[in-house]
């Protein structure tokens, strides 16, 4: 019995050696190693290749970057203050509103027509590429004199990964539909207000932001906000919106990510900060109870954040707290934090 026994294992053992290749079958775990690199498919000049594009672009990047040519690896930067949590909110400035969802715009594109849809406002008109969404002439039960459709401008958001939705609302009278036109500024801004609130409410309901439309992944046109590094100059923050609405973007920029405003100057531009890296060591209880902490009581400037305006673009650049340049290791560095939390 124990030889019968003995037998029985040894063949267990052999089998969990030989696994697969016992029955004949040969392990291709392995193969993948000796993959070798393909030609890329060649289409015939007689046949459009558009759209046969890459699949995964990979973006140009700058040969004469300070970090390509640093070896020192670089701190990671401090997350956003809205990157793990889903934010939808209205906001409003200098007359004009808009929804603000930290989701990109390929993302929120097919979410947002079927929030119309199911409002019971479908889209006449969509343009994709141009981030534009046209409903049809819709009649409340509240309002018996005249028609009403919505207009809505989809664009990246100031914020990284974010998207704004404003609205345009025009009415007409009932049966003169042919004859609408759209206005500049909205025909009822009670009614402008009402669906951009039904858009945000339906929006912060949804629990799954996963599909992705491929024909809006540059909806609205290129980014808000860059950061330009010249090969001759400083490094600095390009944002496409007027000089009013990017300070206010800045100053709450300059509250975050490490950074403090000491004092600031708006009719210069300036704001005064200091910059404290996130991981620096606290001091505990019982330092501040025997005065280990009276010395950080007292906050300076260690930056100066500049602002000007340039045609219709707004520069954001950083010195030091008098004035003099930085490297341009230190000004990138500085500049993605700043730009990370832009709102």
């Amino acid at each position: 019995m124990s030889k019968i026994i003995s037998n029985t294992i040894i063949f267990v053992f052999i089998f969990s050696l030989t696994s697969c290749g016992w029955l004949g079958l040969r392990d291709r775990g392995e193969d993948y190693l000796l993959s070798e690199e393909t030609a890329p498919t060649v289409i015939p000049v007689e046949m459009d290749s558009v759209a046969l594009g890459q699949a995964y672009p990979i973006p140009q990047i700058e040969t004469n970057s300070e970090q390509l040519s640093s070896y020192d690896v670089p701190r990671p930067q401090p997350a956003s203050v809205n990157t793990f949590e889903k934010l939808v909110k209205i906001q409003s400035f200098d007359e004009r509103r808009w929804v603000l969802i930290n989701i990109a715009p390929g993302e929120l594109w097919p979410r947002l027509r079927s929030v119309l849809n199911r409002s019971g406002v479908p889209s006449a008109r969509a343009e994709g590429s141009s981030g534009l969404i046209e409903t049809v002439w819709v009649t409340f039960n509240s309002d018996e004199e005249y028609s009403h459709r919505f207009r809505f401008n989809i664009t990246p958001g100031v914020q990284l990964d974010s998207t704004e939705i404003s609205a345009i609302h025009n009415q007409v009278i009932r049966g003169a539909e042919e004859e609408g036109v759209w206005p500049e500024a909205s025909d009822n801004d009670q009614r402008e207000l009402d669906i951009l609130t039904l858009v945000a409410n339906e929006l912060a309901e949804e629990s799954n932001f996963a599909s992705v439309s491929l024909l809006a992944q540059d909806i609205g046109g290129s980014a808000k906000v860059d950061i330009v590094s010249p090969q001759v100059a400083d490094p600095f923050i390009r944002i496409k919106l007027g000089f009013d609405r990017s300070w206010a973007s800045l100053v709450y920029s300059t509250e975050r990510g490490g950074f403090t405003a000491i004092d600031k100057d708006r009719s210069q531009g300036i704001i005064f900060v200091n910059f404290t890296e996130s991981d620096s060591e606290e001091i505990g209880f019982f330092g501040k109870l025997f005065g280990g902490g009276k010395d950080q009581d007292i906050i300076k400037a260690n930056y100066q954040v500049l602002m000007q305006t340039l045609g219709s673009d707004t520069e954001i650049r950083i010195v030091s707290h008098n004035g003099n340049g930085l490297t341009r290791a230190e000004a990138l560095r500085l500049l993605t934090v700043i730009r990370s939390n832009l709102s």
